[in-house]
C-alpha cells in the first residue's frame, strides 16, 4: 500500500474508532449538525468524503466516510458540488457560480483568506511606523494606502488545475509604485516585466494572469513617492475572479444592485438606472417616481430639485439652411425634479425649468482643411487640396499640402474626438457628455459630482512627414500639437493633459491648477506611438455628494496638429520638384534650402543646419555654434569631442580630447525630503558628446514603464527602495538638453549663461563649456529648459564621473529650467605637448652621460605627445679635462713668464737709450734735451746696451738695478754711459721737471 492511501486509512479508522467512544453520551447528529469535506489528495489523485461536525463534541452517529470523486473532478459555471450526492447541481436564481473559481465583488469587510499588512522599504528611514498602512474596503472595491509606506494585499489559493486570475484596478497617480504577482510553491515569481501596473487615469482597467497547478500566493503592493504636497490618489481593486480551484461547495448571492433571474448563471446582471435590488435578488426593483437610482444601485436616492447646474448649453448642427440654434440641454442621466416647489419661508428655492431655445443663427464656417456641402455639413478635402474652410482647392503644381486638423469652430465634436465622463466613487458612469461645444469654443459641462473627471480625447492614426522634408535621426520632431484655453475656477480645479498611445494608458504631460487666462501651450511629438491626447478637468479631489463648484470650467478654443496620417489641409506649400515627375516634390539636397515663393533650392553656407520646422528662405540656415560642425544631413550640429581654444593666459593654443569622457554618465544630486520624511535624488544622465550615431542618454520611468526621454542630458527622480529586488524606483523623466548649442570657454551663448560664481576656480586654464537646449516647453519653462556642463582639468581625479553640483543650487538648478553642472577629471586637460615637460642631463660616468624628460609640475595636460625615452651619449670624463687643464696651465704660465722677461728686457734698453741722449744734450742750463729717437739707431751695438753692475751677489745686483729715492727726494738711476766702470748719477724730479 502507497503510503498516501495507508495515511489516508488511519485517518478513518481513528475517526471511526472515536465515533464509537463518543457514541455513548452524545445525541445522534442531525444534517444541520455536520457538512462534508474532502481529504487531501494522495499520490494517486483519489481522496475521501468526510462528516466533520460544525461544532466538536455535540453529537455522535456521523455519516461514515466515503470516496470521493477524483481531485481533477469540477463543475461547469452556474454549478455548484452537493457534497451529499457528489454530483453538481445548478445555482438558484439569485445566485451564481464559476463553477471551478472563486469571485470577490462585496468589499464591505475583508473576504476570508485576504491579508493586508503594512512595511517600511525605505532602506534609510527606520523610525516610520506603517502597521496601520493597509488596504482598506470600501464597499464595492478596496482601496490601498496613500502614505509613504508600503502596503500589501495578499491571497493565498491552492489550484487543482491550471487556472486564471483576473481584476479591475484604478491605477490614477504615478507617484504611486503598484505591482502585482504571484510566488508558487516553488518560490518561483511574475517575471519583472509583467508585474508592474500601468496607470489609468481616465477607467477602470482589467488585468488577467495565467496561474500553475498547485499554490499560489497572490500579491498587490503599493508604494507612495509623492515628492510634491498634493493628494495621493489610491489604487482601487474590485472584480477579483480565481479559477482552477476543484470545486465549489456552494453558490454565492447576488450582492446589493445586482440580480440573476435564470438558474445556473455564472454572474449577475446589474440593474439598469431608476431601478434597485437587494441581496440576492431575482429581479430588480423600480424606484418610485420621486426617487432615482444609478445603475447597479442597491437603493433608491430622492430626486432634488433641479437648478442651473443640471443642464447646459450647446448649439445644434447646421441645417440645410446653413444655420444652426443656441439649445439647453439637460444633463443626462437626468436625476433632478423640475416639480420640486420651494420651502414656505424660502428657505430652499424651487426647480428651475429648461431654458428656451436662442434664435436661428448662421452657422460658423468649417474647419480649415474641410469644406460646406450642399446639406450644411463640413467634409475633408481630398488629398492634395485645401481649403480655409469653405471650398476646396487643388494644391498648384510645386506646392504640397500641409497636412495636419486644425480645429477652431466648435459646431459639432469632430469625429477624432470624444467627451466622457469618469466618477472615481461610482462603477461607472453613463454620462458621456463631459465636453460639449458652443460655437466659438469647447467646453466642460456640470458633473453629478464635483470630483468628476470630465475627459476629452483626441486620436490620430499616426503620422508622416512632408515629402519635402528628409528623415533624420537627429531631427526628434515628428508632429506639434498646440491648443488655446483657459480655466475659471473657484475651487482646487485642475485641468491635466496627457499623452499615450490609447486612451487608457497615457502619462500626464502637463497640468494647470486653478483659474488660468487664456493662453496656449505646444507639445513636440517625438514618437509615432503617441497617437492619443486626453484632456481631464477636475473640479475638485475632495468628494462631496452636494455640488458646490459646477459653475468652474475650463474651455478649449482651439486645437492643431501637424503631419498627421489621414489629415487635411489648410494651406500649400512650395517644394522642390523631382526630376522624375513635373508635380512630384522632393526634399532640398542637404544643407539646401528653398527659396521662398519658388521651388528652386540654394545652398546654406559652410558649417549651418536646417531648421526643422522652417526650410524655406535663408533664416531657415542656422550656423553652428562655436567647436561644433553640421552632421552629413545637415539637420543638427554635433562635436566630435574634439577642439582647439585660445588661451587667455600666453595665448597659446590648447588643444582638447574629451573622448574619454563621451560615454554616458550618470550621477546624482544630493539627498533631498519630503515633508513626510521621504529621502528622495535627482538623478542625471550625461551623453556629453559625438557624431552621428553616438550613443544618447536615456531617462525612463520604471514605476509604470510607460514613459521614456532621450538626449544630450536628461533627469528622473529617483527613490531608494527595496521593492520586489529594485534599488531605486525612478519616476517623472525629462529631458534638458536634446541640442547641442556650442563648445566654448566663454561664460554666456545664446542667451544661456553659465555663471563663475556657481563654480570658482583658481587655475590659470579656461573651464570649456559645453552649451545644451531642449526644445520642451513646460508651464514653468515656456521657453524650454537649458544645460551647461563646464569641464575642468584636475590631473588628480582619474575617475570619469567626478560631477558636482552648484552649492547654492543643490538640485543643479536654481530657477527649474537652467541646469549647471561642473565635471573635474584628467581627460578634462589639454593634451600633452613639448612645452610640458623638460630635460634632465646627468654627469659624465666612465664616459656615458645620459638625458631624462620630465613632466613639469603641476602638470596640467593628458594624452597627447608622450615623454621621450631617455638618451645615452659618449663623454669625456673630469679627471681628463683636469690633466688637460693642467697641462695647459703650465705651458701658458710659461709662456706668460716668457713675455714678461722679454717685456722687461726692452724696459731697460729704453731707458737706457733715453739716459744716452740726456748725456748728448746741449749745454744749455736747466734744459733737457729733445730726443730724436728711443729706437736703437743703425751702428749701434747692441752689446753697449748692457748696463754693467759692480759685482755684487744676486740679491743685492736686483735690488741695484731698482730705483732709489735719496733723502731730499730725488730719484737717482744709475746709467753705464761707457765701458768705463765709472758710474754716472744722473738727477730729475719726479715729476721731470727743471732739476
Amino acid at each position: 500500500m502507497k503510503r498516501g492511501a495507508s495515511h489516508c486509512f488511519l485517518h478513518l479508522l481513528w475517526l471511526f474508532f472515536v465515533q464509537i467512544d463518543a457514541s455513548s453520551d452524545l445525541p445522534i447528529c442531525k444534517e444541520s449538525d455536520y457538512h462534508f469535506e474532502y481529504t487531501d489528495c494522495d499520490v494517486l489523485g483519489s481522496r475521501w468524503r468526510v462528516a466533520v461536525p460544525n461544532k466538536p463534541d455535540t453529537c455522535t452517529g456521523l455519516p461514515d466516510p466515503v470516496k470521493g470523486t477524483q481531485c481533477t473532478f469540477s463543475c461547469s459555471e452556474g454549478e455548484f458540488l452537493d457534497m451529499r450526492s457528489q454530483e453538481c447541481q445548478k445555482c438558484s436564481a439569485g445566485t451564481y457560480s464559476l463553477g471551478t473559481g472563486v469571485a470577490f465583488d462585496e468589499w464591505d469587510s475583508m473576504p476570508a483568506g485576504f491579508i493586508s499588512h503594512g512595511m517600511n522599504m525605505n532602506i534609510a528611514d527606520i523610525y516610520t511606523n506603517c502597521s496601520n498602512s493597509t488596504w482598506i474596503p470600501k464597499g464595492d472595491y478596496i482601496a490601498s494606502n496613500i502614505d509613504e509606506c508600503t502596503s500589501t494585499l495578499s491571497y493565498a489559493v491552492s489550484l487543482k488545475k491550471a487556472g486564471t486570475v483576473s481584476f479591475e484596478y484604478f491605477y490614477p497617480d504615478n507617484t504611486i509604485f503598484f505591482e502585482f504577482y504571484v510566488q508558487n510553491d516553488q518560490c518561483e515569481s511574475t517575471d519583472s516585466e509583467g508585474r508592474w501596473m500601468r496607470t489609468s487615469e481616465k477607467d477602470w482597467t482589467p488585468h488577467n494572469l495565467k496561474l500553475n497547478r498547485g499554490n499560489n500566493v497572490l500579491y498587490w503592493r503599493t508604494t507612495s513617492f509623492a515628492l510634491t504636497g498634493s493628494t495621493v490618489k489610491p489604487v482601487l481593486l474590485r472584480n477579483i475572479a480565481i479559477s482552477g480551484v476543484a470545486y465549489t461547495s456552494e453558490c454565492f448571492r447576488c450582492k446589493p444592485g445586482t440580480y440573476s433571474t435564470k438558474p445556473g448563471s455564472a454572474h449577475c446582471t446589474p440593474c439598469p438606472a431608476d431601478s434597485y435590488s437587494n441581496k440576492g435578488a431575482t429581479v430588480c426593483q423600480q424606484c418610485e417616481e420621486d426617487k432615482y437610482a444609478e445603475a447597479g444601485s442597491g437603493s433608491c436616492k430622492q430626486r432634488p430639485a433641479c437648478t442651473t447646474s443640471d443642464y447646459f448649453y450647446t448649439h445644434t448642427p447646421c441645417d440645410s439652411k446653413g444655420q444652426t440654434q443656441l439649445m439647453y440641454k439637460w444633463i443626462e442621466p437626468k436625476i433632478c425634479s423640475e416639480t420640486v416647489e420651494g420651502a414656505v419661508d424660502n428657505s430652499t428655492e424651487g426647480a428651475v425649468k429648461l431654458p428656451a431655445s436662442g434664435q436661428m443663427e448662421t452657422c460658423p464656417p468649417c474647419n480649415p482643411g474641410f469644406s460646406v456641402t450642399n446639406t450644411s455639413a463640413c467634409e475633408p478635402c481630398p488629398h492634395g487640396s485645401y481649403s480655409n474652410g469653405t471650398a476646396c482647392a487643388e494644391c498648384p503644381v510645386g506646392t504640397e499640402p500641409v497636412v495636419g486638423f486644425e480645429y477652431k469652430w466648435w459646431n459639432k465634436m469632430p469625429d477624432n474626438m470624444r467627451s466622457s465622463v469618469y466618477s472615481r466613487e461610482y462603477s461607472d458612469s453613463v454620462r458621456s457628455t463631459g465636453w460639449e461645444v458652443a460655437g466659438e469654443y469647447i467646453y466642460t459641462t456640470p458633473g453629478d459630482l464635483d470630483s468628476d473627471y470630465m475627459m476629452l480625447s483626441l486620436t490620430v492614426p499616426g503620422y508622416r512627414l512632408p515629402h519635402s522634408m528628409a528623415k533624420d535621426d537627429e531631427r526628434s520632431e515628428l508632429s506639434r500639437i498646440s491648443f488655446v484655453f483657459e480655466t475659471q475656477c473657484t475651487a482646487d480645479c485642475t485641468l491635466y493633459f496627457m499623452t499615450g498611445y490609447n486612451e487608457r494608458t497615457n502619462d500626464m504631460v502637463e497640468h494647470w491648477r486653478g483659474t488660468t487666462r487664456k493662453q496656449s501651450y505646444s507639445y513636440l511629438v517625438k514618437s509615432n506611438s503617441t497617437v492619443s491626447f486626453t484632456w481631464g478637468f477636475q473640479r475638485t479631489q475632495a468628494f462631496s455628494e452636494v455640488r458646490q463648484y459646477s459653475g468652474d470650467f475650463a474651455k478649449m478654443y482651439s486645437v492643431q496638429i501637424t503631419n498627421v496620417m489621414g489629415g487635411v489641409a489648410s494651406q500649400c506649400r512650395h517644394c522642390a520638384l523631382g526630376s522624375g515627375s513635373a508635380s512630384e516634390c522632393v526634399p532640398c539636397p542637404p544643407a539646401h534650402y528653398m527659396v521662398k515663393g519658388t521651388g528652386l533650392c540654394k545652398s546654406c553656407p559652410p558649417n549651418t543646419f536646417i531648421r526643422a520646422d522652417q526650410t524655406v528662405g535663408e533664416a531657415a540656415c542656422i550656423h553652428c555654434g562655436p567647436n561644433t560642425h553640421s552632421n552629413k544631413a545637415h539637420s543638427a550640429c554635433v562635436s566630435d569631442c574634439r577642439l582647439d581654444l585660445q588661451s587667455t593666459v600666453g595665448g597659446e593654443v590648447l588643444q582638447y580630447d574629451f573622448t574619454p569622457l563621451a560615454n554616458i554618465t550618470s550621477f546624482q544630486s544630493s539627498p533631498r525630503f519630503t515633508s513626510k520624511g521621504l529621502r528622495y535624488f535627482h538623478q542625471f544622465r550625461v551623453g556629453l558628446c559625438g557624431e552621428e550615431g553616438r550613443e544618447v542618454a536615456v531617462c525612463v520611468d520604471n514605476v509604470t514603464e510607460s514613459r521614456k526621454v532621450r538626449g544630450y542630458a536628461c533627469q528622473s527622480t529617483v527613490v531608494p527602495s527595496e521593492v520586489r529586488g529594485q534599488s531605486v524606483v525612478s519616476s517623472q523623466p525629462f529631458t534638458i538638453g536634446d541640442t547641442l548649442i556650442g563648445v566654448t570657454s566663454d561664460t554666456s551663448l545664446d542667451s544661456i549663461a553659465s555663471l563663475e560664481s556657481y563654480f570658482t576656480t583658481k587655475s590659470n586654464l579656461p573651464d570649456v563649456i559645453f552649451y545644451y537646449r531642449s526644445s520642451e516647453t513646460t508651464q514653468a519653462c515656456n521657453k524650454g529648459r537649458t544645460t551647461t556642463i563646464r569641464l575642468r582639468c584636475d590631473p588628480t581625479v582619474t575617475g570619469k564621473d567626478q560631477i558636482t553640483l552648484p552649492s547654492k543650487c543643490s538640485e543643479g538648478t536654481c530657477d527649474g529650467c537652467s541646469f549647471h553642472f561642473l565635471w573635474r577629471s584628467q581627460y578634462a586637460c589639454p593634451l600633452c605637448t613639448e612645452r610640458h615637460y623638460r630635460e634632465i642631463v646627468s654627469a659624465c660616468i666612465q664616459g656615458i652621460q645620459r638625458t631624462t624628460y620630465v613632466w613639469q609640475q603641476p602638470l596640467q595636460c593628458t594624452g597627447g605627445v608622450s615623454l621621450p625615452a631617455q638618451t645615452v651619449s659618449a663623454c669625456v670624463t673630469l679627471d681628463f679635462w683636469l690633466k688637460v687643464g693642467v697641462s695647459t696651465g703650465t705651458v701658458a704660465a710659461i709662456l706668460l713668464i716668457s713675455i714678461s722677461c722679454y717685456f722687461w728686457k726692452r724696459t731697460r734698453k729704453l731707458e737706457y737709450k733715453y739716459s744716452k741722449l740726456m748725456m748728448t744734450a746741449g749745454d744749455k742750463e736747466c734744459e733737457l734735451p729733445a730726443a730724436d729717437s728711443c729706437a736703437i739707431m743703425e751702428g749701434e751695438d747692441a752689446e753697449d746696451d748692457l748696463i754693467y753692475l759692480t759685482k755684487k751677489s744676486f740679491f743685492t745686483k736686483i735690488k741695484s738695478f731698482s730705483r732709489e729715492r735719496s733723502s731730499d727726494g730725488f730719484d737717482s738711476v744709475p746709467l753705464n754711459s761707457s765701458p768705463s766702470p765709472n758710474l754716472i748719477s744722473l738727477w730729475w724730479t719726479p715729476q721731470f721737471g727743471n732739476p
